[in-house]
């Protein structure tokens, strides 16, 4: 009875330690999947601020929470069940589908290029008080644009663990989703509320903190702007690689990988330093990686601005209706 029970525990702790694995498996492939969707989850966390930045303090946080909720439903209930089916049925598609998201990546960063080289800068955005009706037309439109990038993000994790079984691929993915909207959503609401934090540190008597308060302040639109550019060089480089490594996968044309690929382990090999070779080898590949963006992006805007449908506006701005600025003055 005694040898029993312990064989019973034994295959318990056989089937733990096997749970365990695969629990590390799942982690390692979702932090992988998640690191390269990084240039997408950078734009995604410049974009979505600029929805916010500028409304009532007391509105900016609800917000955010309630176009973060809609992320996770977009990822949750759309983008996962499709591309499960896809990967299952179709996985011949997903390299396609992944050019069709690169060059929309490569187009999205040569389009804010183009728009800093004509001077086509964004304008402040006024401190806004909006209606109910309004704020949901404002939370949807924030939603409809998170459903492409999300989608870009998703579809880009699944390749990387398309290798995988489709209960490891549905656990990565939920990992995936959720690890990247709450990381996205809470630099965002961080983002959104700096400002006021500033605000309220410039009221306090101590000089330090009136000084801390106004940098903060002062910081708030050269950080929006920061994460802009950071944003546009890793879709740029995101997009140019989706393009580089699928064209050859699919065997279109296979000449622009190999080159960078040698480029890249030409680098490595001249440099015989353990941390600076694989550094200089990656700033290469990056480097080509987003020219190769830029380039299809730049072809693709000048075709569209040849159609009479082409021209478009900041799709990403809100529309405001203006108020008194809230007290403590900061627009």
């Amino acid at each position: 009875m005694s040898a029993g029970l312990f064989g019973l525990l034994d295959d318990v702790a056989a089937i733990a330690r096997l749970a365990a694995a695969s629990v590390d498996d799942v982690g390692a492939a979702a932090g992988r999947a998640t690191t390269k969707a990084a240039g997408v989850v950078v734009d995604d966390t410049a974009v979505t601020p600029q929805y916010v930045h500028g409304l009532a303090a007391e509105r900016e946080l609800p917000i955010v929470k309630r176009i973060a909720f809609g992320s996770i439903r977009n990822k949750l209930l759309i983008i996962l069940p499709l591309a499960l089916l896809l990967s299952e049925f179709l996985p011949d598609a997903l390299p396609i589908i992944l050019m069709i998201g690169g060059t929309f990546l490569a187009y999205e960063g040569a389009h804010k290029v183009w728009g800093w080289i004509a001077g086509h800068h964004d304008h402040d955005v006024p401190v806004t008080e909006v209606g109910p009706e309004a704020e949901k037309e404002m939370i949807s439109g924030a939603v409809r644009t998170d459903l492409i990038l999300s989608a870009e993000i998703m579809v880009i994790a699944l390749d990387e663990v398309a290798d995988e079984g489709f209960w490891a691929r549905l656990a990565i993915l939920v990992v995936v989703a959720f690890t990247i909207t709450i990381a996205v959503y809470g630099v965002v609401a961080l983002i959104v509320k700096m400002d006021d934090a500033g605000l309220l540190l410039t009221q306090r008597r101590s000089a330090f903190s009136q000084r801390l308060g106004h940098g903060l302040v002062a910081a708030m639109p050269k950080l929006l702007a920061f994460i802009s550019v950071v944003g546009t060089i890793a879709m740029l480089w995101v997009g140019g690689h989706i393009l580089l490594v699928n064209l050859a996968e699919v065997g279109w044309w296979h000449a622009p990988y190999d080159w960078v690929h040698h480029l890249e382990e030409d680098v490595h090999h001249a440099v015989d330093v353990s941390v600076l070779g694989p550094t200089l080898a990656w700033m290469v590949n990056t480097f080509f990686s987003a020219l190769a963006g830029l380039l299809v992006g730049a072809v693709v805007v000048l075709v569209l601005q040849l159609l009479p449908f082409g021209h478009r506006g900041d799709h990403h701005e809100p529309e405001a209706v203006e108020r008194p600025v809230k007290q403590g003055g900061t627009e």
